[in-house]
């Protein structure tokens, strides 16, 4: 299995139970123009094939589109890149993974503030969720509440505003999926140092995901009205 970034947009919105009528999807990265901050309810920023730290020029566009649909109160969630993203445009920093590339299924410790948590709230304490990802946040911004860790990401799921959080995990993946991202890269795995088949063994299905996802709409729902 070969993702393409449609796959992508569908596994989020069946994951939120939205119908693809039900959400508008932006293409940044092809130039699409981004809907005023005051005519959308909430957002979820997808993961990207890109780098945060090339700072494309969509990307940075996004980023400062971002900073001012947060201000207004706008539910957030960034996923893997929207992560990033989010923590890079609100002041914080990113950079290659210092433990180096991240995929299969791994578990994420939420913090003590995630028990109170708005979107997290009933979710710990330990997340079982698919990542694949190169960089990761390694400075939250100035404000932003540490949420969750994992074992070789400390700033893994953060609260960088009362309405807007970023999780490094996928919520969207299930093991299927995982495991075709491992496969399309095993050579590059291998190169790395890491073991394919182990990781594509020990992937595995989870409901964490499904759940932040549709708790993350019943806060954009909960706003509407």
């Amino acid at each position: 299995m070969v993702a393409t970034r449609r796959d992508c947009e569908i596994w989020i919105t069946t994951g939120a139970g939205l119908s693809q009528h039900d959400a508008q999807v932006v293409d940044v990265y092809l130039g699409a123009e981004l809907p005023p901050p005051e005519d959308v309810p909430g957002v979820i920023v997808s993961g990207s094939p890109a780098m945060v730290t090339d700072r494309e020029p969509w990307s940075e566009r996004t980023g400062a589109w971002l900073r001012e649909v947060i201000a207004r109160g706008v539910p957030v969630l960034g996923i893997c890149y929207g992560h990033q993203l989010i923590a890079q445009a609100l002041g914080g920093e990113v950079q290659d993974n210092p433990s180096g590339r991240q995929m299969g299924t791994i578990d994420v410790t939420l913090s003590q503030a995630a028990e109170t948590d708005a979107l997290f709230a009933g979710l710990g304490p330990t997340l079982h969720v698919p990542v694949s990802h190169r960089q990761v946040v390694v400075r939250l911004p100035e404000g932003a509440t540490l949420l969750g860790q994992a074992a070789h990401d400390p700033n893994h799921v953060a609260r960088f505003a009362d309405n807007a959080w970023g999780v490094q995990f996928h919520p969207e993946f299930d093991a299927r999926i995982v495991r075709g991202y491992i496969d399309a890269r095993r050579e590059q795995l291998a190169a790395e140092g890491l073991d394919a088949q182990a990781l594509s063994d020990a992937a595995t299905d989870t409901a964490d995901g499904t759940i932040l996802l549709r708790q993350f709409m019943q806060l954009v729902r909960k706003r509407q009205h």
